[in-house]
């Protein structure tokens, strides 16, 4: 892209607890070799490691870096005090757990013009280090584990669509509908391209965006991400209620029936032992051995290259996933504690 039709961008960065990335994801940013002028606001929360050390260490070594407290701690308050800090007009939002993929910032610049979209965005590049995270990785990006989005499959032609991963937007249409939803902790992206397509803009999805994320590392980080991200899609459908899939709804399925089978089973043997009628009831076993079943079947049939100890754990890496998206999805919010958290927000873009 020739520097006459490079636009000044601003890159926004919410930033918690991530001295493990923060420095590589900058890095990436800076050397993407942007030929118009950029500036990247990093929006520290208050970190229980080094991040904040290490972001005013990076904005003290280049003036294109700038560090913007963000004292509420959550990504969508963060978006919104980064956008609000914005000198620019084309916002580039960036998470300091991924790295962007080369020319990133000129594609998605090249795409926005040439579309006229208010966003526009592409693949969610699952990359982990560990089996473990290799596993996750795997999972996020096969129809088995998240399901048909394009971000995550990247099999998808170019063209408008619902949602993408992270996003590059006008600064003027963020404001038209009033930012970020600061009560949504997650879910966000989702719920502001809901917004923006409801005023009639649009969503722009492009394979050859691609920003690389570092999945979860144990069990718990892993069950407790899905848990919550369970939580808040039904939030989005009790608020949104033509945002309603029958897709969502496989998960808290599969929970909730292998709970009444295994239950069912467990009665039935309980029933035999004790002399008593109970053969019927032990089929209801059927139900969570056949689920662990498909997923043992499943991820051996993956067509797709991995070494062994990647394929072993893949079975636990996709029933962690709809478990506990399942879980998260039945149990909802907690409105008191919603109600709350909302307390004294800030407003959304000034």
């Amino acid at each position: 892209m020739p520097s006459q039709f490079a636009p000044p961008v601003s890159i926004v960065m919410p930033v918690r607890d991530e001295e493990k990335y923060l420095a590589s994801s900058v890095d990436g940013i800076l050397a993407q070799g942007y030929p118009g002028e950029m500036e990247v606001i990093l929006v520290v929360a208050p970190s229980s490691d080094a991040t904040q050390r290490i972001a005013e260490t990076i904005a003290a070594s280049d003036d294109r870096v700038k560090v913007v407290p963000n004292p509420w701690s959550t990504t969508p308050r963060a978006l919104n005090i980064g956008v609000a800090a914005a000198r620019f007009d084309i916002i580039v939002r960036v998470d300091a757990h991924g790295e962007l993929g080369p020319e990133y910032i000129a594609t998605a610049v090249e795409l926005l013009e040439r579309t006229g979209a208010a966003n526009v965005g592409g693949v969610m590049d699952a990359r982990g280090k560990t089996p473990f995270e290799q596993a996750v990785a795997v999972a996020y990006t096969s129809r088995l584990g998240l399901g048909s989005s394009s971000f995550h499959l990247g099999d998808s032609p170019e063209g408008p669509a619902d949602t993408v991963f992270l996003g590059v937007f006008r600064k003027a249409d963020l404001m038209a509908v009033d930012g970020f939803d600061v009560s949504f902790d997650r879910a966000q992206d989702w719920e502001l391209n809901y917004r923006l397509r409801q005023s009639g803009r649009q969503i722009w999805f492009s394979p050859r965006l691609k920003v690389t994320y570092r999945p979860r590392s144990t069990v718990g980080e892993l069950s407790r991400q899905f848990f919550r991200t369970g939580q808040w899609r039904r939030e989005v459908m009790r608020r949104h209620h033509d945002s309603v899939s029958l897709r969502y709804l496989a998960a808290p399925s599969t929970v909730v029936g292998c709970v009444l089978g295994t239950a069912a089973g467990t009665l039935g043997v309980v029933r035999i032992l004790q002399g008593r009628p109970g053969r019927s009831m032990i089929c209801g076993w059927a139900l969570p051995l056949g689920y662990l079943s498909a997923m043992v079947v499943g991820s051996a049939a993956m067509r797709r290259p991995m070494p062994r100890q990647v394929r072993r754990r893949l079975p636990l890496v996709l029933m962690i996933m709809h478990i506990c998206w399942g879980a998260g999805f039945l149990r909802g919010l907690q409105r008191h504690h919603q109600e709350a958290d909302d307390a004294g927000q800030p407003p959304l873009i000034e």
